[in-house]
């Protein structure tokens, strides 16, 4: 890692929408995913505001010193009756602007996550990230997360 460049993590904003979805699509399989378009079509917005009132799910972003939104992160917070009724942690859609990568942003971001669900009382906090994406991979162990389980999906 380069310089650490210290973040401030908020809420998304409405605003903060196509921001989002852009560092979404950059990159191959994000690419493939998202609909880059002005204006963006209305299906990510009534996301948003689904997100916004679910009290289980925190969306944020990483603002830098200049306001800019460099970095954003997905938290769901998942009950269960396994581990004796334990709740998990779910990360989801970790993203750093490209021109902002190797400064600890993404670090930031999951340790913030990861310190969120312990504070609701989550036992594990999980996350998937696609086989190709290796970088990716070794960047979660090295924040302590373990290879234990085979994701599996289907698409619709």
């Amino acid at each position: 890692m380069a310089v650490m460049s210290k973040v401030t993590i908020r809420p998304v904003r409405r605003a903060d929408v196509a921001i989002i979805v852009g560092m979404l699509a950059d990159d191959p399989l994000g690419g493939a995913r998202e609909r880059i378009e002005d204006p963006l079509p209305p299906s990510y917005f009534k996301a948003f505001e689904t997100l916004e009132r679910d009290p289980n799910i925190q969306l944020v972003v990483a603002e830098d010193g200049d306001g800019a939104v460099v970095g954003c992160l997905q938290l769901c917070i998942l009950p269960g009756l396994s581990s004796q009724g334990a709740s998990r942690g779910l990360i989801e859609d970790v993203r750093v602007a490209s021109h902002c990568r190797s400064r600890g942003i993404g670090e930031q971001l999951v340790q913030w996550a990861v310190a969120e669900a312990r504070g609701k009382g989550c036992k594990l906090v999980e996350l998937l990230t696609h086989h190709t994406r290796v970088d990716a991979q070794r960047f979660y162990e090295r924040l302590g997360f373990a290879r234990s389980h085979v994701g599996m999906t289907v698409r619709f």
